[in-house]
C-alpha cells in the first residue's frame, strides 16, 4: 500500500510540474519588455547602457512611452555629452513615425518635431548613433500650444 501511494504522489507531481513551470515562464516573459512612462514637459535624466534593449545592430536602446492625441504637436529633445544621440518615435506596434539623429544646431544631439495623426500609446526610443555609444542623457517631450 505504501508503494501505491508513492506512485500516486509521483503521478500527481509529474502532472503539476509542467503547469507550474509554464505559469512561471509566462509571467516572466510578460516582464521582458517594459517601457518607462514619461510625462510631458518633464526632463528625464537617465543612462543608456549595455543593460538596455539590444538593437540587433550591435547597439542598445532605452524605451519610454506616453499617450498622445490626434492633432497634438510635440517636440522631443534628446541631449547627451557622452554619445551621439538618435531619437525615434514609434507607434505601440513598433511602426516608426519619425526619427532624428542630429539637431539643427549642428551638434550630435537630437531634436524631433511632429504632429500626431491618431490617438494612442507611443514609444520614444533613445539610442546611440555609434554601435557602442552609451552614457548619461537628458530627454524632454514638450507639447506645443496651438496658436489661435
Amino acid at each position: 500500500m505504501v508503494n501505491l501511494s508513492k506512485y500516486v504522489y509521483l503521478l500527481v507531481l509529474g502532472a503539476l510540474l509542467p503547469n507550474i513551470y509554464l505559469k512561471a515562464n509566462a509571467q516572466s516573459s510578460q516582464q521582458v519588455y517594459n517601457p518607462i512612462p514619461i510625462e510631458h514637459n518633464r526632463m528625464i535624466q537617465d543612462t543608456l547602457s549595455p543593460n538596455d534593449i539590444p538593437t540587433g545592430e550591435g547597439g542598445f536602446a532605452r524605451d519610454y512611452y506616453l499617450n498622445l492625441r490626434a492633432g497634438e504637436q510635440i517636440v522631443i529633445d534628446l541631449t547627451s555629452d557622452e554619445f551621439d544621440t538618435i531619437v525615434v518615435l514609434m507607434k505601440e506596434d513598433g511602426t516608426t513615425i519619425a526619427e532624428n539623429d542630429d539637431g539643427p544646431d549642428g551638434t550630435t544631439n537630437s531634436l524631433l518635431f511632429t504632429r500626431i495623426a491618431e490617438d494612442g500609446k507611443y514609444i520614444i526610443r533613445v539610442r546611440s548613433f555609434a554601435l557602442s555609444g552609451s552614457g548619461n542623457f537628458n530627454l524632454r517631450v514638450t507639447k506645443l500650444q496651438e496658436k489661435n
